[in-house]
């Protein structure tokens, strides 16, 4: 079956994406699985590298770019807000805590969907509200697990460093105290796509003086819990 489109430079893009589906490949992997020259792999894939529709891991491999996340992310975000009601306020009732969904648009983090705590003393971020890349357990979450280029930048004037973000993507989840607001804890963990990568994360937020200063102790496992649901949910609407 001929898969061209007649466009060439398209279908050589094409397969240099489809070589990466399955997972980091080296130049010379990528020469391997495509059979086109090496020259035209390199010249490619710097080309989308620019459009961040291809990456860097941290070992210096090629990667699917950020941008194939955040178009995949936009063209599955109802389905993941519909799935993420009923999670965030399960995990609001778990642990008495304001829960969030946030998503990575350029260079901040957005709440696509939130279940406040009801009563009492909270941390109030209402659904569209764009915070900071710089700050928080969920930016750390979203961060994390970037290419290389793209996590470097974004630790560019962060208040958290490259050893915090080592730490996440060994546990899996963030704890923040007081990076985004003064008083303010959370706890937060990621939510991948059917491909793996990371296209949300899940948080809960409050005021330091209830969460203690070892937030993830109290509440890592049901935060995590409730990332791992809505990834589970997406790869199932994506099937």
């Amino acid at each position: 079956m001929d898969n061209s489109s007649g466009v060439g430079v398209i279908d050589k893009a094409s397969l240099l994406l489809d070589a990466l589906e399955s997972g980091p490949s080296t130049l010379a992997q990528l020469v391997s699985s495509t059979g086109l020259a090496r020259p035209t792999v390199h010249r490619l894939a710097l080309a989308l590298a620019h459009h961040r529709l291809v990456g860097r891991d941290i070992q210096g491999r090629f990667v699917l770019g950020s941008r194939l996340v955040e178009l995949a992310s936009a063209a599955g975000e109802d389905r993941l807000i519909a799935a993420a009601g009923p999670v965030l306020l399960g995990l609001r009732d778990a642990t008495g805590e304001s829960a969030q969904l946030f998503r990575r648009q350029g260079e901040w983090r957005v709440c696509v969907a939130s279940a406040e705590r009801p009563v009492g003393l909270r941390d109030t971020i209402p659904v569209g509200t764009r915070l900071s890349m710089r700050a928080g357990s969920a930016a750390q979450c979203l961060l994390a697990w970037e290419d290389n280029d793209r996590l470097l930048q974004g630790l560019e004037q962060a208040r958290f460093t490259p050893t915090v973000l080592a730490g996440v993507r060994r546990r899996g989840w963030a704890q923040s105290l007081g990076e985004r607001e003064a008083g303010i804890a959370s706890v937060s963990a990621p939510v991948r796509g059917p491909t793996g990568r990371v296209i949300a994360a899940v948080s809960i937020s409050g005021p330091m003086e209830r969460l203690t200063r070892q937030p993830g102790r109290l509440h890592a496992e049901v935060v995590s819990d409730a990332a791992r649901h809505l990834t589970l949910a997406v790869a199932k609407t994506a099937a």
